[in-house]
């Protein structure tokens, strides 16, 4: 069965597909996708759907929508529900588990390729280091969980894939610059700094990519929006790294 919520949700049993149409089952689908491997408890399961307001009916529905997953999981003739809730969707203590071989899962596969990367840079290895954040970063295909109702506990888990996620990004980058490849780098880099305007570290590899191709001007210009951006919207000023920075820059120039 191959699982993916690096984008829309994606749930492929042999001989099929598994993702329900209807929001809540969806909803629930993906929670179980988000924490595969690990038994999600009915109580938070209910949280999820409903939050603070849930119907009397809310453990009934729950099952329902267990039952209809367990078919739509079963997958092709051979496969009946019985197998499915016990080798797939088992009901353990009091919650579920959905069950899946890792490396079919590309939330797992992305945070393995990341952490592999981040520690090949680390140690120096900046080739192997921007090779396997690349194949990391590919595995994404648009926000995660793209096309499902959020609730508190999916919002908590995509805010952490985002957030490594845009480490890998400026771990890739580092390693990039590391190899001498600041000149390709400069578009993506104006665009993430756009994107991200009070994210010091992205704009520090901005700055420097900037000036490393030759172009000090601009690479002031980049830190002089930081600082405003920052005491703008935050109230503070650039760190005193990113100050030495400036200060490197206009000794040069």
């Amino acid at each position: 069965m191959d699982i993916g919520i690096l984008g829309p949700l994606t749930v492929r049993p042999v001989g099929g597909q598994a993702v329900p149409t209807a929001p809540k089952p969806r909803q629930l689908l993906a929670l179980l996708a988000a924490r595969v491997g690990k038994v999600v408890p009915v109580d938070l399961l209910v949280d999820e759907l409903w939050e603070s307001d849930p119907p009397r009916s809310a453990l009934t529905a729950v099952q329902t929508y267990i039952v209809q997953l367990r078919r739509s999981l079963a997958g092709t003739p051979r496969t009946d529900t019985a197998e499915v809730t016990r080798d797939v969707l088992p009901f353990v203590g009091w919650g579920y588990r959905l069950i899946a071989d890792p490396d079919r899962v590309d939330a797992s596969a992305f945070t393995r390729h990341a952490e592999l990367g981040r520690r090949a840079l680390l140690g120096g290895d900046h080739h192997r280091a921007s090779v396997l954040l690349r194949r990391a970063l590919r595995l994404w295909r648009g926000p995660a969980l793209a096309d499902v109702r959020i609730g508190p506990h999916l919002l908590a888990h995509r805010t952490s894939l985002e957030e490594i996620r845009l480490g890998a990004i400026e771990q890739r980058v580092e390693a990039d610059l590391r190899l001498g490849r600041h000149h390709e780098l400069i578009d993506e880099l104006s665009g993430l700094a756009a994107q991200y305007p009070l994210y010091e570290n992205l704009h520090s590899l901005f700055i420097i990519s900037l000036y490393r191709a030759g172009r000090p001007r601009q690479a002031l210009d980049a830190f002089e929006l930081l600082r405003k951006n920052l005491r703008e919207e935050l109230g503070i000023d650039p760190s005193p790294r990113l100050r030495t920075l400036q200060e490197a820059l206009l000794t040069s120039s």
